[in-house]
């Protein structure tokens, strides 16, 4: 783990709606791209939530919905769901 790299942290919310994923293919896609958010908290197609201070990143038909704190260095996952209900 590179200096520049952010602690991952997930809500216990988070990592049940990460276990819920059916197939075992995507939610290991889910996973990898949580982890990738270590390394660039902001990646390329990630979007900032207009509500919030969070941001959101697509893997599929998942969304990852996770806030960053540059000065912890932190990235918190608050949400993992389906695109039709992660907003609800």
């Amino acid at each position: 783990m590179a200096s520049s790299d952010y602690r991952l942290l997930i809500k216990p919310s988070a990592v049940r709606e990460l276990a819920a994923i059916p197939l075992k293919k995507e939610r290991k896609q889910v996973a990898a791209r949580i982890r990738d958010l270590a390394a660039a908290p902001r990646p390329r197609g990630c979007e900032k939530l207009t509500a919030q201070e969070r941001y959101r990143v697509r893997q599929g038909p998942y969304r990852i919905v996770y806030a960053v704190d540059d000065r912890e260095r932190t990235v918190t996952v608050v949400k993992i769901g389906h695109r039709k209900d992660v907003y609800r």
